[in-house]
């Protein structure tokens, strides 16, 4: 079992010994998330695998979030945050702007790319490389205005 599923599943087991029924609620939906996903592809999902599986949740939390606060709907958006910081509780520490940015131009010039026909290889790299530690969109931002700029 991964590193990352065991400290969930204790968080779980802890969360429902303090009676933190909301916790347990979101932490049981990411494992079930998670289980699907190794049941559906017949595979154990390693930490890397749990990661991304993690930042789905955190962009699809992040999304309904944003329309909850447009709506001007607060309880659910309170909710939302709630479920957010948990999962955030899991994820690795991100990287500062300036790092990733330092990491970008040093796969720009590991690759050789020039133009934005290599940014699927750049990005390829930086996803290993980043994984879990920065928003892929963010990212893919970045290059881009690095391989054009």
């Amino acid at each position: 079992m991964s590193a990352l599923k065991e400290r969930i599943t204790e968080q779980v087991k802890t969360s429902m010994k303090a009676r933190e029924l909301e916790k347990v609620k979101v932490l049981r939906n990411v494992q079930s998330v998670i289980k699907q996903i190794e049941i559906d592809r017949q595979i154990e999902l390693d930490d890397a695998g749990v990661l991304e599986i993690l930042q789905k949740q955190l962009k699809q939390r992040q999304e309904s979030l944003n329309v909850f606060q447009v709506n001007g709907r607060e309880d659910l958006a309170q909710k939302e945050q709630f479920e957010i910081d948990i999962i955030n509780e899991f994820m690795p520490q991100q990287m500062t702007d300036d790092e990733l940015a330092a990491l970008i131009n040093q796969e720009i010039v590991a690759q050789r790319a020039s133009s934005m026909q290599d940014m699927g290889k750049v990005m390829g790299a930086l996803k290993t490389k980043t994984a879990g530690r920065a928003d892929p969109a963010l990212i893919s931002q970045l290059v881009k205005k690095a391989l054009v700029g």
